[in-house]
């Protein structure tokens, strides 16, 4: 799928966690729902850090693009040294290693990890680098062309630091589900965790399909493009997406956004 289409898969899927986390009788604060659906909108556009065309790999400048292809070239060399016989041959590394579960486990407890490490710091720059992304791909429209990226980060950079302040308030939510000393904060890697995995699924629907398994070998594969049977798939950026998934997911998000504040 396209980067529109991924942020607002991401975001709705925070709201639904957030309406079942209100079912199940433990609502969230509000703050956690807001940041949340934020970091995971931003997220669910992390794993294409291995195409250079993505919109994460030109969010930051040449930061980004650098990385990218450091991304790009580690992730085609874990494919060439795990892939079995029946694997085919590929010339880059996209939509193998930052596409699977392992990864989305790894990039979320990473995060949690510069969280609690990283203490006030670590949480603003985990929320500046989300909120960009986030915002690149909610708006990207209005996002487009090299004049707006400054704006963009200082947009990312001035909300990062209310947010961050507004969580920090007692009763706010730094130290939802997470309530031992110093554990504040430590459940900033659950968005991310589900951005990803939200991001391969969406993938996964596509013609190309995603290897999400990843390293659990299927058949004489180890990359397994996993997917819904071919005549259901659809090419990225088609009908299917802009017209079909993409209002689905605002309506989602809605509903799962009302559910989570009781308010229906």
């Amino acid at each position: 799928m396209m980067g529109p289409a991924h942020s607002l898969s991401g975001a709705a899927a925070w709201l639904g966690v957030g309406a079942a986390a209100a079912a199940a009788g433990h609502p969230m604060p509000w703050p956690v729902l807001l940041v949340g659906a934020l970091i995971c909108a931003g997220a669910a556009l992390a794993p294409d850090l291995d195409h250079k065309a993505a919109t994460i790999s030109r969010s930051f400048g040449p930061l980004s693009r650098w990385l990218c292809e450091i991304v790009d070239k580690l992730s085609y060399a874990v494919y060439k040294a795990t892939k079995k016989q029946g694997d085919p041959r590929r010339s880059g590394g996209h939509r193998t290693l930052t596409h699977t579960w392992l990864w989305a486990v790894l990039i979320g407890a990473g995060t949690s990890a510069v969280a609690i490490g990283g203490d006030r710091w670590g949480v603003l720059a985990i929320l500046f680098v989300h909120l960009v992304l986030a915002i690149e791909g909610l708006l990207w429209r209005a996002t487009r062309g090299s004049s707006s990226e400054v704006l963009v980060w200082l947009l990312a950079a001035t909300t990062s630091w209310i947010l961050a302040g507004i969580l920090d308030k007692p009763g706010n939510g730094a130290d939802w589900l997470f309530t031992a000393p110093g554990q504040e904060y430590l459940w900033l890697g659950l968005p991310v965790v589900l951005g990803a995995i939200v991001h391969d699924i969406g993938d996964a629907l596509t013609v190309s399909g995603c290897p999400i398994l990843w390293p659990i070998p299927v058949g004489r594969k180890r990359w397994y493009p996993v997917g819904p049977p071919k005549p259901m798939r659809f090419r990225a950026g088609s009908w299917v997406e802009v017209r079909v998934l993409m209002p689905v997911f605002m309506l989602l998000g809605g509903v799962g956004c009302a559910a989570a504040l009781n308010v229906i």
